[in-house]
């Protein structure tokens, strides 16, 4: 069985967060979910557990980052394309996300962030395939 990881992330309004998620395409796993939790599946291998602020505190002795002023973690997701970064970012603007930072582009290389509804930072990043062969 392939290794896998669930990022678990704090949310004010799990409705909401399931929403916004929702209009970026991406699912959820009901076998992981409840009225607290919503197990959302990026892929195979990778998921983020939407848990709602009391849930969270459930599962450590410190404060919650307020991520509308502090930031926590920069969640990076790889993209197929320079068209699939855009196609994402823009649908996370247009449900309701905010933009993060300026696009970067470094033409081997292309990436665009936004926040989520919770201001938690998303990056979607492209990497010309050639530019990374022979690397390692």
């Amino acid at each position: 069985m392939p290794q896998m990881i669930f990022v678990n992330l704090p949310v004010k309004d799990l409705e909401t967060a399931k929403g916004f998620f929702g209009k970026l395409g991406f699912s959820f796993n009901p076998q992981f979910s409840d009225e607290n939790t919503a197990c959302l599946v990026i892929s195979d291998t990778i998921f983020a557990m939407l848990l709602t602020e009391p849930r969270f505190k459930e599962f450590t002795k410190k404060e919650i980052s307020d991520a509308s002023k502090t930031t926590e973690v920069l969640l990076a997701l790889s993209a197929e394309s320079r068209e699939k970064v855009d196609e994402m970012a823009d649908a996370a603007l247009a449900a309701g996300g905010s933009p993060a930072n300026e696009p970067q582009d470094l033409g081997f290389m292309y990436g665009r962030s936004f926040q989520d509804p919770d201001h938690h930072i998303w990056e979607v990043v492209w990497m010309d395939p050639s530019a990374v062969e022979g690397q390692g």
